[in-house]
């Protein structure tokens, strides 16, 4: 009896886990239904011959390089059937001063610009203020003379216009740790004066002369720099719902930035994270969505994430609102790169990297994730939006030189990222699946193990 007992609940056990591993694997046979309306109707050839047409020059920001790359991809965009929009803005290009030249009493000494520091030939007497902080440069009158700083405690900028405000012609900031100092002082500001950094080394000697009581005068010249507004621009295309009756009134981001670096084609970077979102439009146009989705290629990722910031900054409290989710697609395509890479700002899982992952699963691709900022989904984390970067890591050998070319490029690796992505965005997307509950606008609560498939 107690034989059979045991033989009882065996069989019954099995029969339970049975029905749950059959469960769980018709829901996943289900998503991958779902996910060939987007992998079948991919073409890797169109996302090669993107990246062929980008790659030709470098596309840096405010050049006509890159005015050519937001035609090509409006024209594409616009041959999918949709209206896109470019949304200009401006960025400040500096040019690093072509001479530059410190002398004291007399000899000379080894400097560095910072950067946005304007032009000047300066002369003056040299006055050591400490970190040139406020209540270093209380009471202290500085006309016409030249002021020596040590880093730390306030930024730069602020350190050269508290001593401007005081009277200084020049400034000298000098590290508090050994090795060169190359710092910027964070923007164009008509409050700046010129201003050179030097070593701790060097700093230290210049303040022992003076607190001994030596005198030093300084000449200072700085020459050449150059600093001058550019225009860059966004390209956006927006894919309307087409269950009206069902609108979720929610929004999908996927993104990737389109200019790069001087010297370098940028095949990799990112040149195939725009050509995976251009096939990645072309594909979900032809589909039923209940979910806004917006493509955006963002300019002057490379000098500071300035096109994805702009984008940011222009929406409204609602507009942030509605987007449940961004994807942003840099790097996507080295065949010398590593493995394929979810990263969040924070680290830690959201709902861009949850799908994701039970889309790689299905599709034949698990993925892991990690920790990084570096592009162009870090502005929408800070307003609050789940995001996630998605790019091959560790990053070849080729990153930003002049040898990230065409012939580097992976279809694989590309075919590989657009499933993934394009399987996790039209599972939310499609109308089939209810409104998501990060955005306030979500209608319901959602069963988010029924949405991943109990995957993590």
């Amino acid at each position: 009896m107690k034989k059979k007992s045991i033989v009882s609940m065996l069989v019954a056990f099995y029969l339970a886990f049975g029905v749950l591993f059959s469960s769980v694997s018709a829901k996943i046979q289900s998503e991958q239904a779902f996910d060939n309306k987007i992998v079948k109707r991919l073409k890797v050839n169109n996302i090669y011959n993107h990246i062929e047409a980008l790659s030709k020059e470098p596309r840096v920001a405010g050049t006509e390089a890159e005015w050519k790359a937001v035609q090509y991809i409006k024209r594409q965009f616009d041959s999918y059937g949709y209206e896109s929009e470019l949304q200009p803005f401006t960025f400040i290009e500096y040019k690093a001063p072509t001479k530059v030249s410190v002398n004291v009493n007399g000899d000379t000494v080894a400097a560095a610009p910072f950067t946005y520091t304007p032009n000047g030939d300066v002369n003056g007497e040299l006055d050591y203020i400490g970190l040139g902080t406020p209540d270093d440069i209380k009471g202290k009158d500085l006309t016409n003379k030249i002021a020596l700083i040590k880093r730390g405690e306030i930024t730069f900028g602020e350190k050269v216009i508290n001593a401007a405000n005081a009277g200084a012609k020049a400034v000298i900031i000098f590290n508090h740790l050994s090795g060169e100092l190359n710092g910027t002082l964070g923007n164009v500001d008509n409050r700046f004066v010129p201003t050179i950094a030097m070593t701790k080394e060097q700093g230290d000697i210049l303040v022992e002369k003076l607190n001994s009581g030596d005198v030093l005068s300084a000449s200072i010249t700085i020459a050449g720099s150059v600093i001058e507004e550019k225009t860059s621009h966004n390209v956006i295309a927006k894919k309307d719902v087409t269950h009206k009756q069902k609108d979720t009134n929610q929004v999908i981001v996927i993104g990737a930035h389109y200019d790069f670096v001087p010297t370098s084609p940028g095949a990799n970077d990112d040149a195939s994270g725009t050509a995976v979102t251009l096939e990645l439009a072309r594909v979900l146009a032809k589909v039923p969505t209940d979910t806004e989705i917006h493509f955006i290629t963002f300019g002057a990722e490379e000098l500071g994430l300035i096109g994805s910031n702009k984008y940011v900054d222009s929406l409204t409290d609602v507009e942030i609102d509605r987007i449940v989710g961004m994807f942003q697609l840099d790097m996507v395509g080295s065949k010398d790169a590593g493995e394929l890479v979810m990263f969040t700002v924070d680290g830690e899982k959201n709902l861009v990297t949850d799908l994701s992952a039970a889309a790689g699963v299905r599709t034949g691709t698990p993925l892991t994730y990690g920790q990084e900022g570096r592009s162009d989904h870090v502005p929408f984390y800070y307003a609050g939006i789940p995001a996630a970067l998605f790019i091959h890591s560790p990053t070849e050998p080729w990153y930003h030189t002049p040898e990230d070319s065409l012939d580097k490029i992976s279809k694989e690796k590309l075919l590989e990222t657009a499933k993934i992505v394009g399987s996790a965005a039209y599972q939310i997307a499609r109308p089939d699946t209810p409104a998501l509950e990060r955005a306030k606008v979500a209608p319901k609560e959602v069963d988010y193990e029924k949405m991943t498939g109990g995957l993590k």
